[in-house]
């Protein structure tokens, strides 16, 4: 049975659709087509985490794109689930909500997950081995979002006493991205004690 999401692989290889020469814009390489096919088709070498670590930024990152558009005023509310502790007027509507660079923190949240996004998806299913410094820096990324997520919870829970519903999805992504970060750090860690 087909549908949009589905198991591997995720449509067809890349040098199966590579263009004929001329036009404008950007070209191919074999090593971008290497990538393209292991993170749409591939199966081991750590894609499955990276897939989730994707998945889990991206749903933080349209949590944070609905509170940015309240910030900028383009919603003029935002909608939350009917529980006392949710209030996401009161949060996203304060000053230290627009401290940061006196710019929506919600763009700044947008930025740093478009960051882990790259580096999830930076290199092929031997990153680990060839650019381990990718595996640790995404495991490095992955727990500074979630540190963010937990510090901005406890600002809402201390200072506000209450929550942004959509903040709080955004939390809980990040935090969950953590575990799948690690095992790709550690044979990044495993290989480069190797080489010493």
């Amino acid at each position: 049975m087909g549908s949009w999401w589905s198991r591997r692989p995720a449509g067809p290889r890349a040098a199966a659709v590579r263009p004929g020469g001329g036009g404008v814009g950007r070209s191919s390489s074999p090593a971008a087509e290497r990538v393209s096919d292991d993170l749409r088709r591939g199966t081991g070498s750590y894609l499955e985490q990276r897939r989730r670590i994707a998945g889990l930024t991206s749903l933080a990152g349209f949590a944070l794109g609905v509170v940015g558009l309240y910030q900028f005023g383009l919603l003029r509310r935002i909608p939350e689930p009917p529980l006392r502790i949710f209030d996401a007027a009161a949060v996203d509507a304060s000053g230290e909500a627009y401290q940061e660079l006196k710019t929506p923190d919600a763009t700044l949240g947008l930025l740093s997950a478009a960051v882990t996004l790259v580096l999830a998806g930076a290199g092929d299913r031997n990153r680990a081995r060839t650019a381990s410094w990718l595996p640790l820096l995404l495991a490095a990324k992955t727990a500074g979002d979630a540190a963010g997520g937990l510090v901005l919870t406890a600002e809402q829970l201390t200072k506000h006493r209450k929550v942004c519903f959509w903040c709080t999805i955004a939390a809980v992504a990040q935090i969950a991205t953590v575990p799948y970060a690690v095992p790709e750090a550690r044979a990044a860690l495993r290989q480069l004690r190797g080489r010493g």
